[in-house]
């Protein structure tokens, strides 16, 4: 897989995927666009949504499913220390069972499946080419 990042003007850039979606990426603040450490945090919260959807939605019927995340870090600190995703779920159609046997196996498909959070658990090596 490969991801496109194309520079469109002072501080602008586009992100392309194969399939044809884009992304507006900028600077923190910039109108219109996702900073790169938003689209990190989106990506977290994305990839927890996602892997758990499917389980949840098998165990509640049709309820809302929300994902946000946030940077741990410093003001000003050019590195994350780590990065708190959240699942927001409305399980007060279920008993207090149901409710924690949906967080507990939700919990396990996230811990053994979610890419992005499994990748930023760890300390991978980021390769810089330049052509």
């Amino acid at each position: 897989m490969t991801i496109d990042v194309e520079r469109t003007g002072s501080h602008e850039f586009v992100g392309r995927n194969g399939r044809g979606a884009e992304v507006r990426i900028g600077r923190v603040g910039q109108e219109g666009s996702f900073s790169p450490v938003e689209l990190l945090l989106a990506a977290a919260a994305g990839c927890v949504a996602i892997t758990g959807e499917e389980l949840i939605l098998r165990r509640t019927g049709e309820i809302p499913i929300r994902a946000a995340a946030a940077d741990v870090r410093p003001a000003g600190a050019h590195q994350l220390d780590g990065v708190d995703v959240s699942l927001d779920l409305d399980l007060s159609g279920l008993d207090a069972e149901a409710q924690a046997e949906v967080r507990a196996i939700v919990t396990r498909a996230v811990e053994a499946l979610c890419t992005v959070t499994r990748t930023l658990k760890q300390s991978n090596e980021v390769r810089l080419t330049i052509a």
